[in-house]
């Protein structure tokens, strides 16, 4: 661009002052750039990581305790009491009695068709 082609913006920027540069321009990029790149390696510092690991570990520990039982926690099948039979009062007994008698008799049922002749 020729000074003939705008003479207005040519006036207003010889008006204009000049920036000066600070002979210690490199020095202060160069301590910006170290003071974030130093920000951003804070996050994985020794302060962080350890407490970090440690909840992990601690969740993984108790992931594993409750999924996978201790060994004295597990019973044997016969000594595996059903739930339901436990629960069955003493005025129950009677009407367990009446329908294993019942089913007894069903079993052997003239009029059944798998009886034998």
């Amino acid at each position: 661009m020729k000074r003939e082609d705008d003479e207005q913006l040519w006036d207003l920027l010889g008006r204009a002052s000049k920036a000066e540069v600070s002979p210690f321009f490199a020095r202060n990029v160069l301590r910006q750039i170290r003071q974030k790149q130093s920000e951003a390696g804070r996050w994985f510092s020794w302060r962080r990581l350890v407490p970090a690991s440690a909840v992990a570990v601690a969740m993984v520990a108790t992931f594993l305790f409750v999924r996978h039982p201790s060994p004295q926690e597990q019973t044997s099948p016969e000594s595996q009491v059903d739930p339901v039979i436990a629960q069955i009062d003493t005025q129950d007994y009677e009407v367990v009695a009446d329908l294993d008698n019942l089913l007894d008799s069903d079993d052997n049922s003239p009029w059944d068709d798998n009886s034998s002749l």
